[in-house]
């Protein structure tokens, strides 16, 4: 990166900035604790906007992370009082995780510089967080201008959201919104692995995964400018977020992932089995080599849930051991 330092602020909380119990009365957060974060690829159409926009509303913090764009990116952020850092690597969780390293205060409020989400529900989203809250999503669908999204993102956007729930068992609403606010100390407690656009999808399974104390925000979302050309490729990413979903299950909900391996293959099983027994019955004629597949096949299936279920139960007791220790520790810092 080009710079050594990110949003600095000399009213950084000694605690690192952990908010307080949710519920809990908690003093107002101003901007200057807030660094607005904000990923670009190609966006010298909007990108003055969108910073001239939070500086409005009062948020002198603003970091623009570039992935090396070609247009006028980098150069019309800077000249908007933006600080400006190209990113080593490629990709939004890369950026992401690479900037996070070198803010140094407790809050951060990240979006899209497309201009699709306004700089005005900037308060809203950080509101929750001074009441306890450590990570804020912003529901896009709650106020979304008609020709926002195209109708296959939505159908994709909503089917995204379900299977989210049914495997990870929570519901989130909007789990692809790029409109975050979280704080600093929840941000390094989660294990971030992805380099590109599927950070969103990570985000929100890390959350559920380690116990993130999570609320959902309605926000406005608005059409893109049409000078402004979109990064996303509707049914290849689409593909690629569910292909993130379920094997992000196999540490978060290992029941759902190995039970659903391990289903597959009793059925599987039991199929080849039928067909067997049908020919047998039938025509007399065997299939010893099918026989003998169809027996792995259910053997292994049976395996794989067992497995699932063994996994679950130690996921289980993990989350609850890490939630013991924490409240331990903020009793200790407490005192």
């Amino acid at each position: 990166m080009e710079d050594d330092a990110v949003c600095a602020d000399s009213s950084v909380l000694s605690d690192g900035g952990e908010a307080v119990a949710v519920g809990e009365e908690a003093s107002e957060i101003t901007p200057d604790e807030v660094c607005v974060l904000i990923p670009t690829l190609e966006e010298a159409a909007t990108i003055g906007d969108v910073i001239e926009g939070f500086r409005d509303e009062g948020y002198e913090n603003v970091v623009v992370v570039d992935g090396d764009s070609t247009d006028d990116t980098r150069e019309i952020a800077r000249e908007h009082g933006a600080e400006v850092f190209v990113q080593s690597g490629t990709g939004k969780g890369q950026a992401v995780r690479e900037t996070l390293e070198y803010v140094t205060v407790p809050y951060v409020l990240m979006l899209d510089g497309d201009g699709t989400y306004e700089p005005a529900d900037a308060d809203k989203m950080i509101e929750p967080l001074s009441r306890g809250y450590e990570h804020v999503i912003g529901n896009r669908f709650a106020d979304m201008d008609d020709d926002a999204m195209r109708t296959l993102n939505g159908f994709g956007n909503r089917m995204i959201n379900r299977a989210f729930g049914f495997v990870h068992g929570a519901n989130y609403e909007d789990i692809l919104s790029g409109y975050r606010a979280f704080t600093v100390d929840s941000f390094e407690r989660l294990s971030l692995d992805s380099d590109g656009f599927t950070i969103e999808t990570e985000l929100a399974v890390e959350c559920v995964k380690h116990g993130i104390e999570t609320t959902v925000v309605p926000i406005s979302y608005r059409a893109r400018p049409d000078e402004s050309e979109t990064n996303l490729h509707p049914v290849r990413d689409g593909g690629t977020i569910l292909l993130a979903l379920y094997s992000l299950a196999k540490t978060n909900n290992p029941l759902f992932y190995f039970g659903s391996l391990g289903i597959s293959g009793i059925i599987a099983g039991a199929l080849i089995a039928m067909y067997v027994l049908w020919e047998w019955v039938q025509f007399h004629q065997s299939h010893e080599v099918m026989a003998v597949v169809s027996a792995a096949a259910i053997i292994l299936g049976v395996q794989l849930l067992m497995f699932g279920v063994l996994s679950d139960m130690l996921v289980t007791l993990h989350r609850e051991q890490r939630r013991r220790l924490e409240r331990i520790a903020r009793e200790a810092r407490d005192e």
